[in-house]
């Protein structure tokens, strides 16, 4: 609680979000392979419902097809090395972008973005952590949220903030797990699969990120990852907000299941 204090003296901004009344549920999109099937066997309910995308996602034919609503970018790669080629691409895939888009970056987070067509709105990337009264009610302020191991966590609070009282979590496999293994030089390698093909260079910018980390520490950050979705399940569920994980043969359970 006193880490988290601190995070708020040092940069006091919460999101610059204004809720309002929504009708519709939204449909989270995550990268994962298991959107593939979800774009299959779903395409009227993600026709007539608000969307969200992340990541790389600007960089598939189905951004132009789905037109998401919202957008989150939490990584600072997309922020620092506008260089890398799919940075790049991504970057130029918003530019181009002919429909209304909100588009959601970290505070301190400038993309070069010049697109009347994209609104770029600011959230707080810090973990408030401590008791549960203090936690989420940093939560509600919308000063912070649970650990933002990775980009749905806060594309979950932002769909919270947003005012979403349903939210469907679809491509969020998070079968990591099963892709851990430990080569002969003792480099940890995770092959973390997504539902479009592959780009080599970024297959290969993720093998060398893993190979500075050691085994014990890629399993925490894991940890940090589930135990996080309990502690928004745990804000949600009493507040009349339910979330959903309507991703088949993923590896999340604090979320009921409950397909589209």
């Amino acid at each position: 609680m006193i880490k988290s204090l601190i995070k708020l003296l040092l940069s006091p901004r919460r999101a610059s979000i204004k809720p309002s009344e929504r009708l519709k549920p939204l449909i989270i999109l995550g990268n994962g392979p298991g959107l593939r099937a979800t774009l299959d066997e779903s395409s009227r309910q993600l026709a007539e419902n608000p969307l969200l995308a992340v990541n790389f996602f600007a960089n598939t034919p189905e951004f132009r097809r789905l037109k998401p609503e919202y957008y989150v970018l939490a990584d600072g790669h997309f922020f620092t090395n506008t260089a890398d080629p799919n940075v790049s691409r991504l970057l130029g895939n918003f530019a181009s972008v002919d429909w209304p888009m909100t588009l959601f970056v970290p505070f301190g987070a400038k993309p070069l973005i010049n697109n009347p067509q994209v609104r770029i709105e600011h959230f707080p990337l810090k973990a408030m952590e401590g008791p549960r009264w203090f936690r989420e009610l940093m939560f509600s302020l919308r000063l912070g949220m649970p650990r933002p191991r990775n980009v749905m966590i806060p594309s979950i609070m932002i769909g919270l903030w947003l005012g979403f009282k349903e939210i469907y979590l679809c491509g969020a496999d998070h079968t990591w797990i099963k892709t851990l293994s430990v080569n002969e030089r003792n480099e940890v390698v995770s092959i973390q699969p997504h539902f479009y093909e592959e780009d080599a260079r970024e297959l290969e910018r993720q093998r060398i990120d893993y190979l500075k980390i050691p085994l014990h520490q890629v399993l925490d950050s894991q940890a940090v990852a589930f135990r996080a979705y309990h502690v928004i399940q745990d804000y949600a569920a009493p507040r009349g907000l339910r979330i959903y994980n309507a991703t088949d043969g993923s590896y999340i359970d604090a979320f009921p299941r409950k397909r589209l």
